[in-house]
């Protein structure tokens, strides 16, 4: 399962479907100075809205969703979802 990432040019909750991303403006001053927040991605699983940071989306570094009821873990290469393999 690797489907692809979707973006939004603005911010609109209601079209945040499974997979999507917000690039959020003033980036810089959220988070960690190092790896800071830069965008809101919805979990490609459930749809819960999370916040993700420069490594997550761009380096590939492994998300797990914060939802109450999934905890997918995944990570993005390029705009594809690589979903961890099940063990």
């Amino acid at each position: 399962m690797s489907p692809d990432l979707q973006f939004l040019e603005e911010w609109i909750p209601d079209r945040m479907d499974p997979g999507t991303v917000f690039m959020l403006e003033n980036k810089t001053k959220f988070g960690n100075g190092q790896n800071p927040y830069v965008a809101v991605m919805s979990c490609p699983r459930c749809g819960t809205m999370g916040l993700i940071t420069r490594r997550q989306l761009f380096a590939g570094e492994t998300m797990i969703c914060g939802g109450d009821v999934c905890s997918a873990e995944y990570r993005l290469d390029g705009e594809d979802i690589l979903f961890r393999p099940a063990q």
